[in-house]
């Protein structure tokens, strides 16, 4: 500081030092180096049904026959990140919906699957349990502090959380994995992390067609328009 002040002056030395360091964000999927993580978070619920009778096993020119009749088993709730750049994603199953589980999967992604990530971007929609503020509520202050300062939030606008690329990923687990009937949470849970591996295996990525140029004609009512 007082070197500072010798060379340039009060005035300059008081102003804050700028960093050394200048980090941009590459986005470039697996050139980017995990300096940024571009994540989409949503979640669904399925219902857990059991047959109420034995079904009639496949044969030779006959398929698999179920009964129309079932019984509830209550229902799971899934929670799925995926990162559309690199073609990965993350899951995980709850028996709830509250900000309790939506804290603790947050928490694993920033400590479990990106731990090296300096920032993580994460896109979802205005559910009310959607909120940094959870993790105060369910974490100690200093771990939840730390936390949010990881994260840097984007929502989708309301009525439209078709914008949030997971919700892709979600159709294509409600047709490949939930779609059968799941008799209990934990074959649910098994049969989820089945998918997850799977899929992250092939590395499906997701080919996002609509761009900002796009976005500005057709949401074109939620940009701030400037008259002269």
């Amino acid at each position: 500081m007082r070197k500072r002040c010798a060379q340039a002056g009060v005035q300059e030395a008081i102003l804050p030092t700028p960093a050394q360091r200048v980090r941009s964000r590459r986005l470039d999927g697996t050139q980017e180096a995990y300096l940024i993580a571009l994540v989409c978070m949503d979640e669904i619920n399925t219902q857990l049904l059991a047959d109420a009778r034995k079904p009639l096993p496949m044969e030779p020119g006959k398929p698999k026959r179920e009964d129309y009749e079932y019984e509830r088993h209550g229902v799971c709730n899934v929670f799925l990140a995926c990162e559309p750049l690199v073609g990965t994603r993350v899951t995980m199953t709850a028996t709830q919906q509250t900000k309790q589980e939506w804290a603790e999967f947050v928490r694993r992604l920033a400590e479990e699957h990106y731990p090296a990530a300096d920032k993580i971007v994460l896109v979802l929609d205005n559910l009310n349990t959607h909120t940094l503020a959870a993790l105060y509520e369910v974490f100690p202050v200093a771990q939840a502090r730390r936390l949010c300062q990881r994260f840097e939030v984007h929502y989708t606008p309301k009525h439209g959380s078709w914008l949030n690329m997971a919700e892709i990923e979600l159709s294509a687990l409600d047709r490949q994995c939930l779609s059968q009937r799941l008799a209990s949470y934990a074959q649910a849970e098994q049969q989820v992390a089945a998918w997850t591996t799977r899929r992250n295996q092939q590395h499906i990525t997701i080919d996002w067609r609509f761009t900002a140029e796009d976005a500005s004609i057709k949401l074109k009512h939620l940009y701030p328009s400037i008259k002269d």
